[in-house]
C-alpha cells in the first residue's frame, strides 16, 4: 500500500496565510513562506497553496510567492486560485510549483482539464471540488463555496477523472473549519468509484480524524489548515499515531 500523505494547506489572501470557518470569518495565520519551511522540516509530505483573493492583477504576486516557496522547501507543492488558462499554469510551474489546482474554471470549462493534461501531464493537474449537501445530495459550489451549480459531486468527479486529472481534492464545505472530522462517507464513495487519488479536506480537528479518514474514508491524503497553523496538532506526532494505527506513512 502506498504511504498516506499529510498535506498542510495554506489559504493565501494578500500575501498572508489566513483561515476561516465554513469559508468565512478569516483570521491571519502567518507568513506563507515561513510556514512552508516549518512544515517541510516537520515532515509534511506535500503543501497546498490556495490564493483565495486571486485576480489577474495578483497573478504576478502569486508567481513570486511560488518562486520563494520553491527556494525554501524540498517537498512537492500545489498551487491554486483563479487559474484558468495554459498560460497561468505555465507561469506557476516555471516558478517552481509541482502541481496546480483548478476548481471554478474547470466547472465552467471542462475542456480546460483535457487541455492542461495534454500540455503538462496528468501528474501536474489537481481538480479541487468544493461541495455541500443540499436535500441529501452533494452539490458542487464555486467562488469559495458561495455559488451552487447544477453539478453533483460524484458525477463531476467521474468526469474529472475521465478528462485526465491526476488527483481530486475534495473539500466538504459542511465540515470545513468545524474540526468535527472529515466527510468520510462521501470520501469512501469517491475512493471506491474512482481510480485516481482522493485528497480529503475539511473537518480536521483531532489526530483521530486523520486515522478515520484513511480507514473509513479510504482517502489517499488528508489536508488540513488551522490545526497545523495554530499548533493544535504536530505533524510528527500525527504521523507517529497513524503508524501506531497501522496506517503507512513516511516518517
Amino acid at each position: 500500500m502506498l504511504a498516506k500523505r499529510i498535506i498542510p494547506c495554506l489559504d493565501i489572501k494578500d500575501g498572508r496565510t489566513v483561515k476561516g470557518v465554513n469559508f468565512v470569518d478569516l483570521r491571519d495565520a502567518g507568513d506563507p513562506v515561513e510556514l512552508a519551511k516549518i512544515y517541510s522540516k516537520e515532515g509534511a509530505d506535500e503543501l497546498v497553496f490556495l490564493d483565495i483573493s486571486a485576480t489577474e492583477q495578483k497573478r504576478k504576486t502569486l508567481a513570486d510567492l511560488v518562486y520563494h516557496v520553491a527556494e525554501n522547501v524540498n517537498i512537492p507543492f500545489t498551487v491554486g486560485g483563479g487559474i484558468s488558462s495554459i498560460e497561468d499554469v505555465d507561469i506557476l510551474l516555471k516558478n517552481g510549483a509541482d502541481k496546480v489546482s483548478i476548481n471554478s474554471s474547470a466547472v465552467k470549462n471542462p475542456q480546460l482539464i483535457n487541455d492542461l493534461v495534454a500540455k503538462f501531464g496528468s501528474q501536474c493537474i489537481v481538480v479541487a471540488i468544493d461541495a455541500k449537501q443540499i436535500d441529501g445530495e452533494w452539490v458542487v459550489h464555486l467562488v469559495g463555496g458561495k455559488v451552487p451549480t447544477e453539478r453533483k459531486l460524484f458525477e463531476w468527479a467521474k468526469e474529472v477523472e475521465k478528462r485526465g486529472a491526476g488527483e481530486i481534492l475534495f473539500t466538504s464545505m459542511d465540515h470545513d473549519g468545524t474540526k468535527d472530522g472529515f466527510a468520510n462517507e462521501a470520501l469512501a464513495k469517491l475512493s471506491t468509484e474512482l481510480n485516481i487519488p482522493i485528497i480529503a479536506s475539511g473537518g480536521a480537528g483531532r489526530k483521530k480524524h486523520f486515522t478515520d479518514t484513511f480507514i473509513k474514508g479510504k482517502a489517499d491524503a488528508a489536508l488540513a489548515a488551522s490545526v497545523f497553523h495554530f499548533k493544535e496538532i504536530g505533524i510528527k506526532e500525527l504521523k507517529e499515531e497513524l503508524k501506531e494505527n497501522g496506517i503507512p506513512v513516511r516518517l
